[in-house]
């Protein structure tokens, strides 16, 4: 071999040398355990802003991204059925009203004199009747007459007696009004026709659909002039206070989150900003969450925890959705 072919053999050599060097480099971080990222997201409550009645959306009074506060009307609901059912409820209440009013006041004062008339001429007619008895029955004492007419005037005479007592009943019926049964009755139908209006009017309450708690909108179903059901969601509103921070753990790494216990993490989409956070709840996903052997034989399968976790003090700036990464 040559000089010149030994000078050229050294570069060839040398390069072979890194490249099995970078290979053998290489290899170690490829085959080595990547550290794992413990990554969850923050969560908020939300609750749906719904209606009791069915009907067609009339107004919405807000926009999505809006703040509202407890009381607030969100949107209204046009229901005319619901004002079609409450003046049913008020006639009806008003015609109860009167019932109950006639029978508290009795009869009419007409009535009353006329009752008492009745039983004045029944008491005359008993009078004459009394008279002709006596006359009839001392001529037949004496056997002036037969004893037949005694008879006839003695039922005329009972008939007028008989008479002047049901005068007397009718007019003590009209001068004590109604009996207490028929009063009582009269009452309760008014307060069932109270009760039928104010069911109406809980219903109508629930054509405006108001704001339970302070809150942000974040949804918004339906558009003015769509119909709307029963219990049909109008929209949501994420209780902002109420935030907390949820992660789906290993079980190999629970240890990390004991329960109650406070653990750090950072918030990338804040400038990786730091906060503290406690464990207040902990849950197995079940099988058929994401579970992994730990080995490949396979001795026992790691099971997936859900774990939320919320902030000790309030974070200016977290929203619903941001990452949260536990700090190593």
């Amino acid at each position: 071999m040559s000089k010149n072919d030994k000078l050229n053999i050294i570069p060839a050599i040398v390069i072979l040398g890194i490249i099995i060097i970078a290979v053998v480099v290489g290899s170690i971080y490829a085959f080595e355990e990547e550290e794992e990222t413990l990554q969850g997201q923050a969560e908020v409550t939300e609750y749906r802003v719904s209606g009791k009645v069915p009907g067609r959306i009339l107004e919405i009074r807000v926009k999505e991204g809006d703040f509202v506060h407890k009381g607030d009307v969100l949107a209204v609901i046009e229901a005319p059925e619901v004002d079609a059912k409450l003046m049913q409820a008020e006639a009806a209440e008003a015609a109860a009203a009167a019932i109950s009013e006639k029978a508290q006041n009795g009869a009419q004062k007409e009535d009353i004199q006329g009752a008492y008339e009745l039983w004045q001429k029944a008491i005359a007619a008993k009078d004459v009747m009394e008279k002709s008895y006596n006359r009839i029955k001392r001529l037949t004492d004496e056997g002036v007459l037969p004893q037949q007419k005694l008879d006839e005037i003695t039922a005329q005479r009972d008939a007028a007696i008989a008479t002047e007592r049901a005068a007397k009943s009718q007019y003590d019926k009209a001068v004590g009004g109604a009996r207490g049964e028929d009063k009582s009755a009269a009452a309760a139908q008014v307060r069932r026709a109270q009760g039928a209006i104010s069911e109406v009017n809980s219903y109508k309450r629930e054509t405006q659909l108001i704001a339970s708690a302070d809150g942000e909108v974040t949804e918004i179903f339906p558009h003015v002039g769509e119909l709307v059901g029963t219990g049909a969601p109008v929209m949501n509103v994420a209780v902002m206070n109420d935030m907390w921070l949820t992660f789906n753990i290993r079980e190999d790494h629970l240890a990390q989150f004991p329960m109650h216990g406070k653990v750090t993490l950072i918030v990338p989409a804040l400038g990786n900003k730091e906060l503290t956070a406690e464990v207040y709840y902990m849950k197995d996903l079940g099988s058929y969450a994401a579970w992994k052997a730990t080995k490949t034989t396979g001795q026992f399968d790691m099971k997936t925890f859900e774990v939320r976790l919320r902030p000790t003090a309030k974070v200016p700036g977290m929203r619903p959705g941001m990452s949260v990464l536990v700090k190593k």
